[in-house]
């Protein structure tokens, strides 16, 4: 008996239902208003982003796993740059092997017992300047960290940049997210949510420039790649709930919300799977990645590729969010 062909209808059948399903969830979450854009108290600057997305990709060697050396550069710019304005910056050093890796911490609010974290990774994966990948992530938390100084904050804000995110060591207990992820949890940290920013600066107006999972979401979505991406699993939580809610409620720049499974391809591609198997609220900021980047992982990935104008809108809905959150 031929078991192929007489799956074959029920196979079909499932990947329709599970495409409705996803669907009915998609024009749900993807729903936004057409109120007017929230003016920010203290706005992304846009020479600032440029400036520190060269100091970050510009660089004599890779920020890769093998160049220990170029990661501390990094780690220390990081650090410097956090200092100027937070009161509470740090080193979170661990070791893999015989080598020492550093994630770099800064904190706005600490007189607020529950956190959030935000974090990106500052690694990249080869040889390559890794612009999208991650150093718009990067940029996020050094212009979050001048823009949150003095702000009145409901949550103590941890911003985290970790190291060893990309292979070898994703998904790994080497990752920095891990390490940090795990210093909370087994400290019983009262944590509220995380929020991994991950690959924010590319955008794309033209027909045919993003890619999905399912070929089915474009019915939804369209097929251009000019939106910020809000991705989460089913049942992330209140922080992820509420946050999306301010994000969109600040309509800084054209976004949308990816909700699925886990196992859907693609939504636990960064820092914030580590929070989520230690049981937190968490989700990832992102312009979808390889769905629409293709210079991902690429030495094409640079700062010349980047809308700076939008990923600082990107920066702003972060902020807002953050200040009004309760």
């Amino acid at each position: 008996m031929n078991f192929k062909n007489i799956l074959k209808p029920t196979k079909r059948k499932i990947i329709l239902f599970v495409g409705l399903f996803f669907i009915s969830i998609f024009i749900f979450d993807s729903f936004r208003g057409c109120q007017a854009a929230e003016k920010s108290p203290v706005p992304a600057d846009i020479n600032l982003v440029r400036e520190h997305l060269t100091a970050l990709t510009k660089t004599p060697e890779f920020r890769n796993y093998k160049n220990l050396n170029q990661l501390n550069t990094i780690a220390e710019y990081i650090h410097q740059n956090f200092n100027k304005y937070s009161d509470s910056t740090s080193f979170q050093e661990y070791k893999v092997g015989e080598e020492t890796y550093k994630n770099v911490i800064c904190s706005f609010g600490t007189e607020n017992k529950k956190r959030i974290i935000i974090g990106a990774h500052y690694d990249v994966c080869g040889d390559q300047q890794g612009a999208d990948d991650n150093a718009t992530g990067v940029t996020a938390l050094l212009e979050l960290a001048r823009m949150l100084k003095g702000q009145k904050l409901n949550y103590r804000i941890d911003l985290v940049a970790y190291t060893l995110e990309e292979p070898p060591y994703f998904r790994t207990e080497n990752m920095g997210s891990y390490v940090h992820a795990k210093y909370l949890k087994d400290n019983n940290i009262d944590v509220y949510g995380m929020a991994s920013v991950e690959m924010i600066g590319y955008f794309k107006d033209e027909e045919n420039s993003q890619d999905y999972p399912l070929g089915i979401l474009s019915w939804v979505y369209g097929n251009k790649g000019d939106y910020i991406t809000l991705v989460r699993k089913i049942g992330a939580g209140n922080f992820v709930k509420n946050f999306i809610e301010e994000f969109k409620d600040s309509n800084q720049v054209k976004t949308k919300t990816f909700s699925a499974p886990k196992f859907v391809t693609g939504i636990d591609y960064s820092d914030h799977l580590n929070y989520w198997k230690f049981g937190y609220s968490a989700m990832m900021i992102t312009d979808t990645s390889f769905f629409r980047n293709k210079n991902y992982h690429q030495t094409t990935d640079t700062l010349e590729t980047l809308d700076l104008k939008r990923m600082t809108k990107v920066i702003d809905g972060i902020f807002l969010s953050l200040i009004h959150l309760k």
